[in-house]
């Protein structure tokens, strides 16, 4: 009984609120209908015919309407294993993720930042996830350094977990509102 009262007293009680949200893309887009012809080129796979129909045709019904990536063209030239069928590209991969996944992660951050209007101080927790790229040290680490945040903030990382990774991050984030009163 003491211990559901401590627990109680501790729980804050307040509505849980998102003040802001930050997003942001990979810098290179492709509209759905332009982006058949770059992937089977590219992939040196246009002599595919009946494979390319078949792509065509899923293109055409889903809701996508543009894919943004970061691979360039002349990135999938300087490293070719990319764009080969069972060609090793991990390593060459997981590179570019490593680099380049806290840096989007940056940009997301700060314009939410902006929108929240208080200053990066405030923050008390960081919650950062992905579904692409696993380093030591971690993105959430990386992001928290490249923003300035204080090295008190309490920082949680969510790896590979697809779509049900951003579920879980609005998860934790509102158990974190919920029963921290600093946050």
């Amino acid at each position: 009984m003491a211990r559901e009262n401590n627990l109680e007293a501790c729980r804050v009680e307040k509505l849980t609120t998102i003040l802001a949200i930050g997003t942001t893309n990979p810098p290179n887009c492709f509209y759905q209908a332009d982006y058949l012809d770059f992937y089977f080129r590219v992939t040196k796979s246009e002599h595919m015919t009946q494979l390319k129909d078949k792509f065509r045709r899923k293109c055409e019904r889903s809701t996508i309407k543009k894919r943004c990536m970061y691979l360039t063209e002349a990135m999938l030239k300087e490293n070719p294993n990319l764009t080969i069928y069972k060609a090793p590209s991990f390593d060459i991969r997981q590179e570019i993720l490593v680099t380049e996944v806290p840096k989007l992660g940056m940009e997301a951050a700060l314009k939410a930042i902006k929108e929240w209007g208080q200053p990066i101080s405030k923050i008390t927790h960081l919650i950062f996830c992905t579904s692409s790229g696993i380093d030591m040290p971690s993105a959430d680490h990386k992001l928290a350094k490249l923003i300035g945040l204080k090295p008190s903030v309490q920082r949680f990382m969510i790896y590979n977990q697809g779509c049900f990774g951003g579920a879980s991050a609005l998860r934790l984030a509102k158990d974190l509102a919920e029963n921290n009163a600093s946050a």
